[in-house]
This record gives C-alpha cells, structure tokens and sequence, in this order.
C-alpha cells in the first residue's frame, strides 16, 4: 500500500528542504555542502531529496529563487504604492537587499552565496537586478538614475557591513537620491 502525498505535502517537503539546504549553502560553502547534508538538517532521507530535486544545482536555484524572488511582488507593490519618495525607494532597498543581508549575516559562507548565485543561475540573478531596477525606475522616474542607484546600492556590500550599518547606509543612498530628485524637479541647480 503506497501513499499518495498531496500536493500541500509535496510543497511542505521542497521548503522544508530548502531551508535546509540554505542553511547548508551559507555555512558550508555550495561546494562543501553535499545532499547528505542537506538531508540531514531536513531530517529526511537522502532519497527524498533526490525524489524532490534531481541534484545540488537545482536545489541551490530553488534556494535562490524561494529566497529573493519570492518577494519581488512586495518590492513591485512598494514601488508603485502611493506615498513619498524617499519611503517607497527605502523600503524597495528593504525588500530586495536589507532583509535578505540581514537574514544571511555571518554566516561562514555568505559572501560565497551571491557569487555561486549569479555563477549557477545567472538568469535569476539578471531577473532579480532587472526587477529591482524597474522598481526603483518607477520611484524614481528615470531609468539611468536607477542604475546609477542600484550600482550605489550593491556597493554598500562591498565590506560585508553589519545590519545595522547597512541600514544607515541605505537611509543616507536613499536621501541623496530623493534630495537630488526634487533639486531637480523644482529647477534648482
């Protein structure tokens, strides 16, 4: 007698993988980590894992894509919500870089993380960027000026800063930006 898993199992079996496989991938490298690893921390067998994903690269691209692109609609509805300026750019900032460095500083491997990222699924690294510079395209209503501060923004990860630190650092991007917006609006030089 076999048993059927429905579909909310199915998805409660990939997150739980996921999540394991993140923890992994920040602690122990992508390429240290192994899929008894990650079968391990799931406290599933390994063959689960390989029922649910046929190997490590595709479990690493659904780490990513559950991760960051699960909240690019936030990040789209924060863009175009009414409000000021400078709020909507902040809380873009929040949603597509704040609060995924938050949730992986310190941790051993982190500054391995986007690099294997953009290596082993460049696509999704390129929709993500593409994502977050419409975004800030739409506060901001000029496209140069939003790469110009998506380019800023990147490089306040440079050093690997605290939470905090990149918190303050955000406020401050996000202010020169808005700042020199109405400058501009208003005619001022």
């Amino acid at each position: 007698m076999s048993l059927k898993l429905t579909p909310e199992d199915v998805e409660a079996r990939q997150i739980g993988i996921i999540l394991a496989a993140r923890w992994c991938f920040l602690n122990f490298g992508f390429a240290k980590t192994s899929l008894d690893d990650i079968a391990k921390r799931a406290s599933i067998s390994r063959t689960l894992v390989y029922k649910t994903f046929k190997n490590k690269e595709e479990i690493f691209k659904a780490v990513f894509r559950h991760w960051l692109m699960a909240h690019l609609p936030e990040a789209e509805a924060a863009a175009s919500r009414a409000g000021e300026t400078y709020e909507r750019l902040y809380d873009v900032c929040r949603i597509v870089a704040i609060d995924p460095w938050s949730e992986m500083y310190g941790a051993p491997m982190s500054g391995e993380f986007f690099e294997a990222c953009g290596r082993i699924d460049p696509e999704i690294t390129a929709l993500h960027r593409r994502t977050a510079i419409q975004c800030v395209t739409t506060i901001l209503n000029d496209p140069a000026a939003a790469d110009v501060f998506i380019l800023a923004l990147d490089g306040l990860l440079a050093d690997n800063p605290t939470p905090e630190l990149l918190i303050q650092r955000v406020h401050l991007l996000s202010r020169r930006f808005t700042q020199h917006l109405n400058v501009k609006n208003t005619g001022c030089n």
